[in-house]
């Protein structure tokens, strides 16, 4: 569902200053000045940490603005939606993290943050897809893009945990260091409204959107507004073979193979063995078991035309 936005009135802007090292916090700038030269009340919630920005932008959604502007990573969208989503409030999103697929999935400028401020302004409002993971002891997280369980998730962990190298560098050795110590999990899902399914593999998505890591199409087939979750399940195909799987996927064209196990479920139960953390929207969550559903059209999103 899509409707156009109202024009200029109160925005207000949080600014995560270390997202993308710093790349949040210089986009958010150049945004700010753009809503301002439109004539705007902007108002500005910026901190100097992680926990201070989620803190300020729930204090944003409390001073009811006509738009919250978010510049930052699919992580700080995620961290906001708890209060974002009662309130009802349009999103609109300035690039600014690593990976920025919620803006890739819907068109919204990458590396042009005035052209993507614009869009607070005189974008089209399109209702999107949400998911939230609960874990047992009943913790709720929400997430805008791709939940990943397996070697990309424990890559990401280990590339957290090192000190050196430094710089893309570092995910690099990471890689090859886990792929090293290739272990295959043993899958258990409950989809909703379908059979369970238990297979060993290395890698697990499940998306609401196309794609994770800054472009990378895991899940090729989602609709981010169908309220399903896509889930795609590379098997334990060996050590060497498995090399193969990057290419595919990079290209979209891994689904479809019988090494890969895809299905659709508006929510789905993950259990598996103890050592396999899960990740979303770039940002660790936890171990499993977890439960993730799609909440459909539950985010409004200022997106191009």
């Amino acid at each position: 569902m899509t409707e156009q936005s109202g024009g200029a009135g109160h925005v207000a802007v949080l600014v995560n200053p270390v997202s993308g090292r710093g790349v949040g916090a210089d986009s958010g700038h150049v945004a700010i000045e753009r809503l301002r030269a439109r004539g705007a009340d902007v108002r500005v919630y910026q901190g100097a940490s992680e926990t201070e920005t989620v803190a300020l932008g729930k204090r944003a959604v409390d001073e009811r603005p006509d738009v919250l502007v978010v510049a930052g990573g699919d992580g700080t969208v995620s961290s906001v939606l708890p209060s974002l989503l009662e309130s009802g409030i349009p999103l609109a999103v300035i690039p600014g993290g690593t990976g920025n697929d919620l803006a890739r999935e819907h068109g919204i400028p990458l590396d042009d943050a005035a052209a993507a401020a614009d869009l607070a302004l005189d974008g089209v409002r399109r209702r999107v897809d949400t998911g939230t993971i609960t874990a047992d002891d009943g913790t709720v997280r929400h997430f805008v893009t791709v939940l990943c369980a397996g070697l990309d998730s424990l890559t990401n962990e280990r590339t957290n945990r090192m000190t050196w190298p430094t710089g893309p560098a570092r995910y690099k050795v990471a890689v090859y260091l886990e792929w090293l110590r290739l272990r295959k999990f043993a899958y258990r899902l409950h989809p909703v409204g379908a059979p369970s399914l238990e297979q060993d593999g290395y890698m697990l998505a499940i998306g609401l959107t196309k794609t994770y890591g800054g472009g990378v199409p895991i899940c090729p087939d989602a609709d981010p507004t169908d309220g399903l979750l896509d889930v795609t399940l590379v098997h334990a195909v060996g050590r060497f073979k498995v090399l193969a799987f990057d290419a595919l996927i990079k290209a979209g064209t891994h689904v479809g193979r019988p090494d890969v196990t895809t299905l659709r479920a508006s929510a789905i139960r993950l259990e598996a063995p103890a050592g396999l953390v899960t990740y979303a929207d770039g940002e660790h969550v936890g171990p499993v078991p977890v439960t993730i559903e799609a909440h459909r059209e539950a985010l409004t999103l200022c997106v191009p035309a």
